[in-house]
């Protein structure tokens, strides 16, 4: 059985990344604890081979490497979203940072395409299913999840951030009165992100910033 300490593991990261741009020391040993956690996992641990270890060592360099490549993406999309004008504006909306607002622009494209808000509200995908058939019509509908799922799960994350600390009170206070009215939690989120296409809708047609109260 072979037995890495954390130190030991640190020290080979650190090396590996020597080459590359330079990593904080949380970062580290956030990786370091995560192959601890997946060392317990081992089914190897009884038997190790050195054929492993290469294939470890291989697999590690690969993941370090990929996520090196993530950071690079990361960073030339948020200095091509700087360029935008409305990458600033939809900002305004407390609970949309710089990753949220990269996404819903890149899937929304120019605001011209739709030219009402339901029509971004089902190209979102989070417009109600309407089951009918004769006299009847259901009462508990769900969304379509029809259009970009990009999007869509930009828009709850938007509201889950406004929602922390109540970020966002607009928001806090609709998602309240939702809640109050007895509907479930997942239901009141999309009631939410349902909100929250309008105000972007509002924003990217007049080019003017969100007014909180």
């Amino acid at each position: 059985m072979i037995q890495t300490d954390s130190t030991t593991l640190k020290s080979k990261i650190s090396l590996l990344l020597s080459s590359k741009r330079g990593r904080s020391e949380d970062w580290i040993n956030e990786r370091v604890q995560r192959l601890l956690d997946a060392a317990k996992q081992n089914p190897f641990q009884q038997t190790m081979y050195s054929s492993h270890l290469i294939n470890l060592k291989i697999l590690i360099t690969l993941i370090l490497q990929y996520q090196e490549h993530l950071a690079e993406l990361e960073q030339n999309i948020d200095a091509l979203a700087k360029e935008i004008e409305e990458y600033d504006l939809i900002q305004s909306i407390p609970g949309i940072g710089h990753k949220i607002a990269a996404t819903i622009l890149s899937e929304i494209g120019e605001i011209d395409r739709f030219d009402h808000p339901k029509k971004l509200v089902a190209f979102a995908g989070i417009d109600p299913s309407v089951f009918a058939s004769g006299k009847f019509t259901a009462t508990r509908n769900r969304i379509t999840k029809r259009g970009s799922r990009q999007l869509r799960y930009a828009l709850v994350m938007a509201v889950q951030c406004g929602l922390i600390r109540s970020r966002n009170t607009r928001i806090k206070e609709f998602y309240d009165h939702k809640r109050a009215e007895g509907k479930p939690h997942k239901v009141a989120l999309v009631a939410c992100a349902n909100k929250l296409v309008h105000w972007l809708y509002a924003i990217l047609k007049s080019k003017k910033s969100f007014r909180p109260d």
